[in-house]
């Protein structure tokens, strides 16, 4: 018989694959001796079957049971004890932290009898009726479906009436008024009476967490996680604690460090006779965490040693939900703290410092994503209006976009290609396609530890919590002074100082780009100091190299300060464009023997082209790719041409149109280009490797130290190179420079020849651009926008193969040609230009395949860096 529940004193944090990240971690605290409240885990074997078969196991029934019996005896109530009864929690926990899953469900148990058991037992009628109150929303809203709105209305006009800001502070004729109105809700609703029968409760609450794994909030959360859809979620069932029993009790969330800024200190939020979900629903506006030490300094010193410890054993940043109950702790959750990148990246180097992980470690605790976005702009302070209002400073950054109030409208809005701010009075987890959406979020209550805060940060937005100051309705917010934001007006948030903006403000550099351009030293600030330091250890650990894609000294020059030490790419087509375009049509119409003049002119705008470049670049190798794309891309287009041609019939446009008719392909990217176009059109070739040779030429006369390589484009077949190799060396001869000639594996043939193609070629680079859309049979720019969507939405595609590099197809012509290379050619060196070369996951392939170095645009550069440190750590493990 399959075993499907675990009690806290049977697990640890090993079994988080079974047992779901929460119950793990539950289990782990009970074995480390800390005050966790009783309780069992429903494993995600449990869930997989009910997934699967649409009913919870047979013998689950009979496991549960003996547990709730466990349960009774460990805490000393019975469940439905209308004297003393036992009150449960009931949470989803699937193996990685999801906004999306089921909201939690408190004082499960409680019916119109035990409720008065509960009044007496504590001799608290208000008490009693708050949490049944409770019970009746939670389970109305997670459990039955039901819209928030039917609860939070009642719960809003009872403090109006009873003059009270808190629902703490409502009377207890108030309360109980309140939970007839919700029974009479969820009657009304659902046309059944809210269960009497705690099991009936409890069963309902398992099978509603069960369900919620494929819920849509769910499925947008993994979607865009990357999480697998198999996973499934364990359900942790837990004797309740009480928060909400009178100013001596109390719940609060706190971190080990700041997850924003990763500073060491106490840091989270703390809300006194309240319960949980008060403080992460954002609902009401919370007391920093270091007030606690005045409230009840001795539950304050306990949790400080419970948080130590758990850092200190976790060795990283922990997030804990606690709970006070008349003055004693109870631990209720622990988990790895979610934080922002410039959190990840300064926790990572403080506890390689501390002594708590290795540098190797170290690298493998931060992202390329998470450096990307410490590299955005931030604003321009400086020139910067007075803001109209400030809140919590929640997660950081700068975000400029419309204001939007409703989250399904920010989430159209954002799939049209709109930068909007998602302004909410407070979150919840409906609302998630629309933070997924937003640039910003932006709520009126709430602080660093409610459901927008966490989210924001677990996402990479920025966001401002409680800005009590605003008065957020449904499609407008009233602020402070007559300030008003409106549907579409633009709005900016900060989200590292919480103010707010009604208008745009401009942006700057960030210091972390700062410091990757040199206009800012590694010290001066510990962001700076800890990103410098996570990059040296990359670099040390590095197999493969990373070079850029440049085409101008400029760009080069960029490149070289993020730290590439070589250009990959560098395409001669961008060369030939703007006011040089003339000189190629001119080269497209002469007749081959007045082809000479032409491209002598291009010739010596070339030689400058390249020797900005390789001065950029010098000591460092510059591959020099030789013009790839079709000849009519530098044309005017076809039904242009033609429109003109019988407008104004010339001598000229009638040529024109001649020569594009007679250019015209019906697939270009199959057509004449490359390698074609080398060996068709007599002297392009010839003219652009003088070009390179002169250029190189020239700046060794002046001490420099030019390394260019060339680079022919589309080679299928072995006598393709060798014909382009020959009238290449035939050039350089004429010069005193040794330049290598390779080519670009780019046409699926190619990779599965290349042990023909290897003998003459002096390097090999992979263009996983066009190799990718080769090998599906497919034009990245007609169906990115066409059926790609419906394509991720089928499971067809994880992610787009053009973002990462499609390893079961594409990835096996890579490592083909690379085996066949190398045997055919062992002093090569190989390398990839293609985009793929900045993204991390394609990174971690490349390396496992050997390849020597990875080539991307700039400002990608330093993530690729960081990433192949890591991959090269990871393979080492």
């Amino acid at each position: 018989m399959t075993n499907y529940v675990f009690n806290f004193d049977s697990g640890d944090a090993t079994q988080a694959d079974l047992l779901g990240g929460k119950g793990a971690n539950l289990a782990e605290m009970t074995r480390l001796g800390l005050p966790v409240p009783p309780g069992f885990t429903i494993t995600t074997d449990a869930c997989r079957y009910f997934l699967a078969e649409g009913a919870v196991p047979s013998e689950l029934e009979e496991q549960v049971r003996q547990q709730v019996d466990a349960l009774e005896k460990a805490i000393g109530r019975r469940f439905g004890d209308s004297a003393d009864p036992l009150l449960v929690s009931v949470r989803s926990g699937a193996k990685v932290s999801m906004p999306g899953m089921m909201d939690t469900v408190l004082n499960v148990g409680l019916n119109d009898e035990t409720v008065h058991g509960l009044a007496a037992t504590f001799n608290d009628e208000a008490f009693a009726a708050d949490t049944y109150r409770r019970l009746l929303t939670m389970f109305g809203q997670t459990v039955l479906g039901l819209d928030a709105a039917l609860f939070s209305g009642p719960l809003s006009i009872a403090r109006t009436k009873a003059g009270v800001d808190n629902d703490g502070e409502l009377p207890a004729s108030a309360l109980w008024d309140l939970v007839n109105d919700y029974k009479d809700v969820i009657y009304q609703q659902t046309g059944s009476p809210f269960p009497q029968n705690p099991l009936d409760q409890l069963w309902m609450a398992i099978e509603a967490v069960f369900t919620s794994w494929n819920g849509e909030r769910a499925k947008v959360y993994r979607k865009r996680e990357g999480i697998p859809d198999d996973l499934g979620t364990a359900v942790n069932i837990v004797g309740m604690v009480f928060g909400n029993r009178g100013s001596d009790s109390g719940t609060g969330v706190a971190f080990t460090r700041d997850p924003s800024s990763g500073e060491p200190g106490v840091w989270g939020d703390y809300l006194a006779n309240a319960q949980g979900e008060d403080v992460v629903a954002g609902i009401r506006n919370v007391s920093p965490l270091a007030d606690l030490e005045h409230i009840n300094p001795t539950a304050y010193r306990q949790l400080l040693e419970h948080m130590e410890l758990l850092e200190q054993h976790y060795r990283d940043v922990c997030d804990i939900e606690f709970t006070i109950e008349q003055g004693k702790l109870w631990m209720l959750q622990t988990r790895i703290g979610k934080r922002t990148p410039a959190a990840a990246f300064r926790v990572a180097i403080d506890l390689v410092d501390e002594g708590l992980i290795s540098a190797d470690e170290a690298l493998t605790r931060v992202s390329g994503e998470q450096l990307t976005r410490l590299m955005f702009p931030a604003f321009d302070r400086a020139n910067a209006p007075e803001p109209i209002a400030s809140g919590v400073a929640a997660a950081p950054g700068a975000a400029v976009g419309q204001a939007i109030f409703d989250p399904q409208r920010a989430a159209e809005k954002a799939e049209a290609g709109e930068d909007v701010i998602l302004i909410r009075d407070e979150t919840n987890p409906d609302d998630l396609p629309g933070m997924i959406g937003a640039v910003g979020i932006l709520t009126a209550r709430g602080g660093k530890t409610s459901h927008a805060a966490v989210v924001a940060r677990g996402l990479g937005k920025t966001c401002v919590c409680g800005a009590d100051s605003l008065e957020v309705l449904d499609d407008h917010a009233k602020g402070p002074n007559g300030s008003e934001i409106h549907e579409g007006d633009i709005v900016s948030i900060d989200g590292t100082s919480g103010e707010i903006w009604a208008d745009a403000v401009a942006v700057t550099s960030s210091p972390v780009e700062k410091y990757f351009k040199g206009e800012l030293g590694a010290d001066a600030d510990a962001l700076t100091r800890a990103v410098d330091r996570l990059m040296t250890y990359a670099d040390e650990r590095s197999r493969m190299e990373v070079w850029a894609n440049a085409d101008t000294g400029a760009d080069a020059a960029l490149a070289r300060r993020f730290g590439a030490v070589g250009i990959g790419l560098c395409r001669t087509e961008h060369m030939f464009l703007g006011d040089r375009r003339e000189l190629v049509e001119k080269l497209i119409l002469a007749e081959p023997e007045q082809r000479g003049g032409v491209l002598e002119q291009l010739k010596e705008l070339q030689v400058g082209d390249f020797q900005e470049i390789l001065e950029a670049m010098d000591e460092l190798p510059v591959v020099i790719r030789l013009l790839d794309p079709p000849l009519h891309e530098f044309l005017p287009s076809f039904v242009d041409l033609s429109v003109e041609n019988a407008v104004n019939p010339t001598e000229a446009n009638a040529e024109l149109l001649r020569t594009a008719r007679k250019l015209h392909e019906h697939n270009p990217m199959l057509g004449l280009r490359g390698v074609r176009l080398g060996i068709v059109l007599e002297g392009l070739y010839t003219m652009q490797i003088q070009a390179v040779a002169e250029a190189a030429a020239r700046l060794s006369e002046r001490g420099l130290q030019p390394k260019p390589e060339i680079m022919i484009p589309l080679v299928g077949d072995h006598r393709e190179l060798e014909i382009m190799k020959d009238k290449a060396n035939e050039v350089l001869s004429d010069f005193n420079v040794e330049i290598p000639v390779g080519t670009m594996i780019e046409v699926p043939r190619a990779a599965l020849t290349a042990d023909r193609i290897a003998p003459h070629a002096d390097f090999f680079s992979f263009g996983t651009n066009d190799l990718t859309q080769m090998t599906w049979g497919f034009s990245r720019d007609d169906v990115e926008g066409s059926f790609f969507s419906e394509y991720l939405e089928q499971g067809v595609f994880e992610t787009s193969p053009f973002a990462t590099l499609d390893t079961d197809g594409v990835g096996s012509l890579v490592s083909t040609a690379v085996s066949l290379g190398r045997k055919a050619n062992s002093d090569m060196h190989i390398g990839v230009c293609g985009e793929h070369g900045g993204d991390p996951a394609s990174i971690q392939f490349f390396n496992q395949t050997g390849l020597d170095y990875v080539s991307c645009s700039p400002y990608r550069a330093p993530v690729a860096r960081l990433a192949s440190g890591q991959a090269a750590v990871k393979q080492k493990d």
